[in-house]
Protein backbone atom coordinates (compact mmCIF):
# COMPACT_ATOMS: atom_id res chain seq x y z
CA UNK A 1 0.00 0.00 0.00
CA UNK A 2 2.63 2.31 0.54
CA UNK A 3 4.63 2.00 -2.03
CA UNK A 4 1.30 2.28 -4.26
CA UNK A 5 0.56 5.54 -2.15
CA UNK A 6 4.28 6.86 -3.31
CA UNK A 7 4.05 5.91 -7.14
CA UNK A 8 0.58 8.13 -6.85
CA UNK A 9 1.73 11.15 -5.19
CA UNK A 10 4.81 11.24 -7.82
CA UNK A 11 2.17 11.37 -10.51
CA UNK A 12 0.18 13.96 -8.54
CA UNK A 13 3.85 16.28 -8.62
CA UNK A 14 4.93 15.11 -12.12
CA UNK A 15 1.82 16.43 -13.59
CA UNK A 16 2.11 19.78 -11.88
CA UNK A 17 4.50 21.60 -14.46
CA UNK A 18 4.69 24.93 -13.50
CA UNK A 19 6.13 23.39 -9.68
CA UNK A 20 8.67 21.37 -11.60
CA UNK A 21 9.72 23.76 -13.71
CA UNK A 22 10.00 26.24 -11.02
CA UNK A 23 11.97 23.84 -8.36
CA UNK A 24 14.47 23.66 -11.42
CA UNK A 25 14.70 26.79 -12.91
CA UNK A 26 15.21 29.03 -10.40
CA UNK A 27 18.39 27.22 -8.98
CA UNK A 28 19.73 26.90 -12.15
CA UNK A 29 18.80 30.14 -13.43
CA UNK A 30 20.60 31.62 -10.22
CA UNK A 31 23.49 29.24 -10.80
CA UNK A 32 24.20 30.68 -14.35
CA UNK A 33 23.52 34.55 -13.19
CA UNK A 34 25.85 34.20 -10.61
CA UNK A 35 28.54 32.02 -12.41
CA UNK A 36 28.62 34.21 -14.96
CA UNK A 37 29.18 37.39 -12.88
CA UNK A 38 32.00 35.86 -10.64
CA UNK A 39 33.47 33.60 -13.87
CA UNK A 40 36.12 31.05 -13.60
CA UNK A 41 35.98 27.26 -12.61
CA UNK A 42 36.58 27.27 -9.21
CA UNK A 43 34.18 30.12 -8.33
CA UNK A 44 31.37 28.40 -10.40
CA UNK A 45 32.21 25.13 -8.20
CA UNK A 46 31.64 26.75 -5.10
CA UNK A 47 28.78 28.54 -6.59
CA UNK A 48 27.18 25.06 -7.18
CA UNK A 49 27.67 23.84 -4.36
CA UNK A 50 25.39 26.54 -2.54
CA UNK A 51 22.42 26.45 -5.34
CA UNK A 52 22.26 22.80 -5.83
CA UNK A 53 21.50 22.61 -1.47
CA UNK A 54 19.60 25.50 -2.03
CA UNK A 55 17.46 24.02 -4.65
CA UNK A 56 16.96 20.73 -2.75
CA UNK A 57 16.36 22.24 -0.22
CA UNK A 58 13.30 24.44 -1.13
CA UNK A 59 12.07 21.51 -3.34
CA UNK A 60 12.01 19.43 -0.30
CA UNK A 61 10.33 22.01 1.70
CA UNK A 62 7.85 22.92 -0.63
CA UNK A 63 7.13 19.28 -1.59
CA UNK A 64 6.45 18.05 2.43
CA UNK A 65 4.39 21.57 2.77
CA UNK A 66 1.80 20.39 0.09
CA UNK A 67 0.47 18.41 3.24
CA UNK A 68 -1.49 21.56 4.44
CA UNK A 69 -3.53 22.16 1.50
CA UNK A 70 -4.36 18.12 1.62
CA UNK A 71 -5.20 18.72 5.24
CA UNK A 72 -7.74 21.92 4.41
CA UNK A 73 -9.59 19.38 1.95
CA UNK A 74 -9.84 16.51 4.42
CA UNK A 75 -7.88 14.10 2.15
CA UNK A 76 -5.84 13.39 5.55
CA UNK A 77 -9.05 12.08 7.28
CA UNK A 78 -9.99 10.15 4.15
CA UNK A 79 -6.94 8.39 4.41
CA UNK A 80 -7.05 7.28 7.73
CA UNK A 81 -9.94 5.43 6.49
CA UNK A 82 -7.76 3.32 4.09
CA UNK A 83 -5.21 0.40 5.20
CA UNK A 84 -2.16 3.12 4.83
CA UNK A 85 -0.74 3.81 8.49
CA UNK A 86 -0.29 7.14 9.48
CA UNK A 87 3.81 6.16 9.64
CA UNK A 88 2.83 5.09 5.61
CA UNK A 89 1.97 8.32 5.11
CA UNK A 90 4.16 10.10 7.04
CA UNK A 91 7.41 8.13 5.02
CA UNK A 92 5.49 8.04 1.71
CA UNK A 93 5.25 11.95 1.81
CA UNK A 94 8.54 12.54 2.63
CA UNK A 95 10.07 10.01 0.14
CA UNK A 96 8.37 12.30 -2.48
CA UNK A 97 9.98 14.92 -1.22
CA UNK A 98 13.40 13.36 -1.72
CA UNK A 99 12.69 12.30 -5.00
CA UNK A 100 11.65 15.65 -6.22
CA UNK A 101 15.29 17.40 -4.25
CA UNK A 102 17.12 15.14 -6.63
CA UNK A 103 16.23 17.67 -9.42
CA UNK A 104 16.93 21.06 -8.99
CA UNK A 105 20.40 18.90 -8.09
CA UNK A 106 21.00 17.81 -10.93
CA UNK A 107 19.97 20.48 -12.92
CA UNK A 108 22.54 22.51 -11.42
CA UNK A 109 24.81 20.08 -11.69
CA UNK A 110 24.17 20.01 -15.26
CA UNK A 111 24.43 23.33 -15.85
CA UNK A 112 28.14 23.45 -13.83
CA UNK A 113 29.16 20.86 -15.86
CA UNK A 114 28.24 21.22 -19.27
CA UNK A 115 27.87 25.23 -19.45
CA UNK A 116 30.34 26.91 -16.79
CA UNK A 117 33.33 24.33 -17.05
CA UNK A 118 33.21 22.66 -13.72
CA UNK A 119 35.21 19.80 -13.56
CA UNK A 120 35.51 17.50 -10.46
CA UNK A 121 36.85 14.00 -9.47
CA UNK A 122 34.00 11.57 -9.41
CA UNK A 123 34.24 11.63 -6.15
CA UNK A 124 33.59 15.12 -6.10
CA UNK A 125 30.73 14.71 -8.14
CA UNK A 126 29.26 12.17 -5.67
CA UNK A 127 29.90 14.20 -2.61
CA UNK A 128 27.69 17.15 -5.22
CA UNK A 129 25.12 15.44 -5.92
CA UNK A 130 24.71 11.92 -3.26
CA UNK A 131 25.81 14.26 -0.86
CA UNK A 132 23.73 17.13 -0.80
CA UNK A 133 21.20 15.06 -1.64
CA UNK A 134 21.17 12.85 1.40
CA UNK A 135 21.71 15.65 3.80
CA UNK A 136 17.98 17.01 2.34
CA UNK A 137 16.37 14.57 4.93
CA UNK A 138 16.00 16.60 7.18
CA UNK A 139 14.39 19.46 5.27
CA UNK A 140 11.97 17.18 3.34
CA UNK A 141 10.87 16.57 7.38
CA UNK A 142 10.69 20.32 8.09
CA UNK A 143 8.35 20.72 5.23
CA UNK A 144 5.93 17.69 6.41
CA UNK A 145 6.14 19.65 9.71
CA UNK A 146 4.90 22.83 8.27
CA UNK A 147 2.50 21.28 6.51
CA UNK A 148 1.00 19.66 9.88
CA UNK A 149 0.63 22.76 10.98
CA UNK A 150 0.22 25.53 8.62
CA UNK A 151 -3.40 25.85 6.87
CA UNK A 152 -4.45 26.48 3.28
CA UNK A 153 -4.60 30.02 3.73
CA UNK A 154 -0.79 30.80 5.41
CA UNK A 155 1.15 28.28 4.24
CA UNK A 156 3.23 30.25 2.06
CA UNK A 157 4.08 32.44 4.57
CA UNK A 158 5.91 29.44 6.62
CA UNK A 159 7.36 28.91 3.23
CA UNK A 160 8.40 31.84 2.38
CA UNK A 161 9.62 32.93 5.72
CA UNK A 162 11.60 29.67 6.62
CA UNK A 163 13.50 30.43 2.79
CA UNK A 164 14.63 33.48 3.70
CA UNK A 165 15.56 32.47 7.37
CA UNK A 166 17.16 29.52 6.08
CA UNK A 167 18.80 30.40 2.84
CA UNK A 168 19.86 33.60 3.44
CA UNK A 169 21.19 32.95 7.39
CA UNK A 170 22.38 29.24 6.72
CA UNK A 171 24.32 30.83 3.89
CA UNK A 172 23.07 28.93 0.72
CA UNK A 173 22.72 32.03 -0.89
CA UNK A 174 25.16 34.44 0.71
CA UNK A 175 28.35 32.90 1.99
CA UNK A 176 28.73 33.04 5.72
CA UNK A 177 32.40 34.31 5.54
CA UNK A 178 31.00 38.00 4.59
CA UNK A 179 28.53 37.86 7.91
CA UNK A 180 29.20 40.44 10.96
CA UNK A 181 30.18 37.71 13.24
CA UNK A 182 27.43 37.32 15.99
CA UNK A 183 25.20 36.75 12.37
CA UNK A 184 27.92 33.83 11.31
CA UNK A 185 27.48 32.29 15.01
CA UNK A 186 23.98 32.08 14.42
CA UNK A 187 24.09 30.51 10.84
CA UNK A 188 26.26 27.25 12.52
CA UNK A 189 22.68 26.46 14.11
CA UNK A 190 21.09 26.65 11.54
CA UNK A 191 20.87 23.15 9.14
CA UNK A 192 21.19 25.11 5.87
CA UNK A 193 24.72 25.30 7.52
CA UNK A 194 25.67 22.24 7.34
CA UNK A 195 24.25 21.25 3.82
CA UNK A 196 25.80 23.73 2.70
CA UNK A 197 29.21 22.70 4.29
CA UNK A 198 28.78 19.29 2.67
CA UNK A 199 28.22 20.91 -0.80
CA UNK A 200 31.25 23.42 -0.58
CA UNK A 201 33.86 20.50 0.55
CA UNK A 202 32.40 18.56 -2.43
CA UNK A 203 33.07 21.01 -4.91
CA UNK A 204 36.48 23.36 -2.87
CA UNK A 205 37.30 20.39 -0.44
CA UNK A 206 37.36 20.77 3.09
CA UNK A 207 34.84 20.95 5.25
CA UNK A 208 33.29 19.29 8.24
CA UNK A 209 31.20 16.30 6.21
CA UNK A 210 31.47 14.39 9.57
CA UNK A 211 30.63 17.17 11.53
CA UNK A 212 27.52 18.26 9.14
CA UNK A 213 26.41 14.64 8.84
CA UNK A 214 25.91 14.74 12.86
CA UNK A 215 24.49 17.99 12.80
CA UNK A 216 21.75 17.12 10.28
CA UNK A 217 21.16 13.59 11.74
CA UNK A 218 20.17 15.23 14.68
CA UNK A 219 18.33 17.37 13.17
CA UNK A 220 16.74 14.58 11.37
CA UNK A 221 15.52 12.47 14.77
CA UNK A 222 14.22 15.95 16.29
CA UNK A 223 12.00 16.95 13.21
CA UNK A 224 10.93 13.14 12.37
CA UNK A 225 9.36 13.48 16.00
CA UNK A 226 7.89 16.38 15.81
CA UNK A 227 6.09 15.51 12.60
CA UNK A 228 4.76 12.41 14.05
CA UNK A 229 3.52 13.84 17.14
CA UNK A 230 1.72 16.45 15.63
CA UNK A 231 0.30 14.19 12.84
CA UNK A 232 -0.80 12.46 16.15
CA UNK A 233 -2.52 14.82 17.57
CA UNK A 234 -4.46 16.14 14.23
CA UNK A 235 -5.95 12.09 14.44
CA UNK A 236 -6.80 12.87 18.11
CA UNK A 237 -9.02 15.47 17.09
CA UNK A 238 -10.37 13.99 13.85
Amino acid sequence: MRMAYVLFEVRRVVRDSRFLAFAVALPVGLFLLQAGMFGGANGAASIMGGLAAFGAFRAALDTGARAAVERGAGWQRQLRLTPLTGAGYLAAKATVAMLVAVLPIAGVALAAALLSGVHLSAGGWAGAVLGVWAGTVPFALLGLLVGQVATPQNVQTYQGALLLLLGFAGGLLIPVSVFPRALASVAQALPTYWLADIAHAAAAGGGRVGQAALVLGLYTLALGAAVIVRYRHDGARA
